[in-house]
């Protein structure tokens, strides 16, 4: 296996391989390393990095390192820097070296070298490893003598270590503080070096004292060096300390604000807006009124675009924040003016004109959060100068391609979904708007359009129905060519028109969409229409194109994935027709529904590949199974009561028995039955919530509508027949209080709040059982059933991907071999994880820490002494959280097996969030553990043993007066 090979293999093999594979490609790169050519030990050098991030746990990574610090001791320069640039790239698994002294060792015996270029490598790799070695004093000690230097090389790197060790080190900072300072301040110091040393000073902050006197510095040099570089770089020193120290911001605002109002210079104007913008984003609610004020006015005088542009971006982070409030309502003094009358105000309508995009969208931004927070009595002349900006705005925007205008569109029609979101007496005339810039915008823009009308259809409903008939007049003309651009307008058209028609499309929609994607659409269109159809309930349109789709497919694998989609929209669509009162027809569309179901499952099954093993789709696919089932079946016990009565002595068995519900014959163990499967179902719908930590909110909320959908059954069932007296509905008064995000939940909380009123008025009025209360659960399932099902972006598409990769110690040899312990120790396991991310790490929701939990069972007993152990030793379970840093995590636990025998040890791993939810993410991995006797009381059991077989076996040969007389000596 050559060197190339090991760089294929580490390029292709992906997780879940042997340890034997690590140690191989480890094998691999430690032969080039050793090679005589210098070109193939740069490239295995370079190599490294791929391996930790195939094989992320420290005794790999350990060992890779310390082939590195060899490499970097006895290689050249060239080497070195290799090294030095793998190590900062591998900067997170730095904490995973296990021998830092001996890695530091080798590393650092190169600070002695004659050649300044060899120490200023060894210096940047001390800098670059301060993370773990923050208080390693010869490190300290050799980067104060290497200030010193009279090699410009060296003095840069012992600057950059200097920086990273001061970021990290309390007591370094404090002692090269006074360094810093006499070089920046010293005479002999060229200006060039006192530019790189001042950042330094950003690192003083372990303390109130030392912050202070660097900032005492700061304000000296400000003084004293009026050029534009010393004056940019101290300026940005100075906010980035203050927002580290925390304390100083206010004065660092005042600071910022008199330099953009009194230096001429442009230079230091842009990095004062910078740096302004920084401290918005991390402290807004420390800006008071007269900053804002100030900002406003040097906006308003400023002549120059780019700072104006600058100093309204500030506004707009502000806008979103408190502080805005803060402007409008001052805390302390006189009554605060009107909105309209303020700088503010004025600055913002005067650029929703501008002439420079960016500046009317920011323009427009601030104008539309005024709006939004402003008290009620000055509204109504805010509104209206806000929406005749952000119309005129999109005028202009939606006529040009260019990427500029298209993200100022995009600024513009986001602020407009805000503002209607909080002011929705506006939505009308702006949809009305919107539809007729739609059929003489650019395609680009018509795409951007079509999302914002589709947010705002989303948020009232009750607009849709206008949209419709312009929707489908431009739908027939969108299309008239291939183009990624067109491909997208489709999609975008269609998802309005899924969004107005409130899933149920008329004949003439479908026939205009069918025409468009016939002409121009390709399959990926068609596939996104169809997907966006299912998401928005139209299940019948949604089969018939994922029919056309199946044999325009190149894998087999999405042939099953495309007629597993095609019979779960066949499915939904069985229920669709359902009415009010017909069961019969009920039960027979849930069993048609049931067949196309059990199919499209078989095919989903043969769709998913260990690579993409579809396991949130498949559980989702079952448990709407079995709750159809469920349901199904829930009928047929209401129709017993019409087949199966309650006999004639009903009454008297219940009077005997004193249970009431033997009063309703066999319907009431039905019932109960019938509860039981239903809670049984809303705990399997929360397990499958809790295993979905990467599903975005909407997909959550559906499976939560789920959830609550069983426990509405199963509420009902007890309030109308188990147990009419004891069942509360204030549980559930607050369902028609939530805010809904999308038409599914809004169609499902108005059937849960009639479900809970008809239930309700049933329950006080006519005691259990009659035909009135079997009718009221048959039509709270069928008004369950009618509500299309919405397929979420989870079923479809993962957007964040999460896993996590455990590994445990000590392991067996071989999988089947287990570990060997003695019965009076305990067994040391240590369990060490990498959290794993794809693309967009923490896009929905991010990791806090890791719960692992640990158990034990006995699988078989041996053959040992009885002891009377107490229970607690007698089984494991032991559960503990670990932060991950840097994507790791290492835990111990101590397991106790003092039962001889075979014991499986279980590890299970489960996420909580930034807001403390627990998620039941996996993996799961078990080990065999063989209890085994200690030897000592094992030989010392045998002694006993065979003391006791010899005391057996002696009356047999001894004859019995001897025993008396022996005993008769001591009477």
């Amino acid at each position: 296996m050559s060197l190339s090979t090991a760089r294929s293999f580490l390029s292709e093999a992906g997780y879940g391989e042997q340890e034997l594979d690590a140690n191989s490609a480890l094998m691999e790169l430690d032969k080039g390393l050793r090679s005589g050519k210098l070109g193939e030990q740069c490239e295995a050098v370079v190599l490294f990095p791929k391996l930790f991030q195939k094989y992320p746990f420290p005794i790999l990574i350990n060992s890779a390192f310390l082939k590195l610090a060899d490499i970097f001791r006895l290689g050249n320069n060239f080497l070195r820097l290799c090294v030095l640039k793998v190590t900062q790239q591998s900067e997170k698994h730095l904490e995973k070296i296990l021998n830092v002294d001996e890695f530091v060792k080798r590393v650092f015996s190169v600070i002695h070298s004659n050649d300044p270029v060899a120490r200023a490598i060894t210096l940047r790799m001390l800098g670059s490893l301060a993370t773990i070695i923050p208080e390693r004093k010869n490190a300290h000690h050799s980067v104060h003598q290497s200030l010193d230097s009279h090699d410009n090389v060296e003095v840069e790197a012992a600057i950059f270590a200097s920086a990273c060790f001061s970021a990290q080190s309390k007591d370094f900072a404090a002692g090269i503080c006074n360094k810093i300072s006499e070089m920046i301040q010293g005479l002999d110091t060229p200006v060039d070096l006192k530019l790189k040393l001042i950042p330094m000073l950003q690192h003083m902050h372990h303390n109130a004292s030392l912050a202070s006197s660097s900032r005492e510095l700061l304000q000296q040099l400000v003084n004293s060096y009026p050029s534009t570089p010393m004056v940019i770089v101290t300026l940005h020193t100075f906010t980035q300390l203050a927002a580290s120290s925390l304390i100083d911001i206010p004065k660092q605002l005042q600071l910022l604000l008199q330099y953009l109002k009194e230096d001429p210079r442009k230079a230091v104007k842009r990095l004062a807006i910078q740096d302004l913008k920084l401290l918005a984003k991390k402290a807004p609610h420390l800006w008071n009124r007269e900053n804002t004020q100030t900002l406003c006015e040097c906006a308003l005088s400023s002549p120059y675009n780019s700072l104006k542009l600058g100093m309204l971006s500030v506004l707009s982070t502000l806008s979103g924040t408190i502080a805005i409030k803060q402007y409008f309502n001052p805390g302390t003094g006189g009554a605060s003016a009107p909105p309209r009358l303020t700088d503010l105000v004025k600055l913002v309508q005067e650029c929703c004109y501008h002439s420079n995009l960016a500046v009317a969208a920011h323009g427009v931004t601030v104008l539309a959060n005024i709006a939004i927070s402003c008290p009620e009595k000055d509204m109504m002349q805010l509104e209206q100068d806000t929406v005749m900006g952000l119309e005129s705005l999109l005028v202009l925007c939606s006529q040009d391609d260019s990427p500029r205008a298209q993200a100022t569109l995009k600024t513009a029609l986001t602020s407009l979904v805000q503002l209607l979101k909080s002011r929705p007496h506006l939505s009308q005339s702006a949809v009305e708007f919107l539809l007729c810039q739609l059929h003489l915008a650019r395609d680009p823009s018509r795409v951007l359009m079509c999302h914002a009308l589709a947010a705002i259809a989303t948020q009232l409903p009750v607009l849709g129905e206008g949209m419709l008939g312009d929707l489908v007049d431009l739908y027939r003309v969108a299309s008239h060519s291939s183009t990624d651009k067109q491909q997208e307008l489709l999609v975008s058209l269609a998802t309005v028109v899924f969004v107005a028609s409130q899933s149920s499309l008329s004949a003439e929609v479908k026939t205009v969409i069918k025409q468009q994607l016939e002409n121009v659409a390709n399959g990926w269109t068609v596939y996104c229409i169809a997907r966006q159809a299912s998401r928005m309930g139209c299940h019948e349109f949604s089969s018939e194109l994922y029919q056309s789709l199946r044999t325009r497919v190149a894998s087999e694998h999405f042939y099953f994935w495309l007629n597993s989609l095609k019979e779960f929209s066949q499915a939904e669509q069985c229920l669709n027709g359902l009415e009010d009162g017909d069961y019969s027809a009920a039960m027979t569309a849930i069993a048609e529904a049931l067949r196309s179901y059990q199919k499209g499952f078989a095919s989903l099954t043969a769709a998913s590949t260990p690579l993409s093993p579809l396991s949130y789709q498949c559980d989702f696919v079952k448990l709407r199974i079995d709750t159809l089932q469920g349901l199904s079946q829930l009928i047929c016990t209401c129709n017993s009561l019409k087949t199966s009565p309650p006999p004639a002595i009903a009454t008297t068995i219940a009077l005997t028995s004193g249970n009431e519900l033997q009063r309703c014959g066999r319907i009431a163990m039905q019932m109960r039955v019938s509860m039981d499967e239903f809670r049984s179902l809303a705990a399997r719908y929360a397990d499958l919530y809790q295993s979905s930590f990467d599903a975005d909110s909407a997909t959550l909320r559906n499976v939560e509508l789920q959830q609550q959908s069983c426990l509405l059954v199963s509420h009902v069932i007890e309030a109308l027949i188990l147990d009419p007296h004891s069942a509360s509905f204030q549980d559930y008064g607050t369902l028609g209080s939530v805010q809904t995000e999308s038409e599914y939940e809004r169609r499902m909380m108005s059937v849960f709040n009639h479900v809970l009123e008809e239930v309700e008025g049933l329950s006080r009025k006519h005691p259990p059982v009659s035909y009135l209360h079997t009718g009221c659960l048959c039509d709270a399932v069928i008004a369950l059933l009618k509500v299309p099902l919405s397929f979420q972006r989870y079923f479809f598409q993962k957007l964040q991907s999460t896993s996590i990769k455990l590994a445990l110690s000590p392991s067996p040899r071989t999988p089947t071999e287990p570990i060997p312990v003695q019965n009076n120790q305990q067994l040391t396991l240590k369990v060490e994880g990498v959290v794993q991310h794809g693309s967009t790490p923490g896009l929905f929701r991010k990791i806090q820490s890791v719960c692992l939990n640990v158990s034990s069972t006995l699988q078989s007993k041996t053959g040992g002494p009885e002891y009377k152990i107490p229970l607690d030793s007698n089984t494991n379970e032991i559960e503990q959280r670990v932060e991950p840093h840097n994507d790791y995590f290492s835990t111990q636990f101590l397991l106790n097996f003092s039962i001889l025998g075979s014991h499986m040890v279980n590890v299970e791993a489960s996420v909580v969030d930034e807001s403390g939810i627990e998620w039941k993410t996996g993996p799961k991995t078990t080990v065999s553990v063989k209890s085994l006797e200690d030897p000592y009381a094992q030989q010392l059991r045998h002694n006993q043993q065979q003391q006791q077989q010899a005391q057996q076996a002696r009356p047999e040969t001894a004859p019995a007066p001897q025993r008396s007389s022996v005993y008769a000596r001591f009477q």
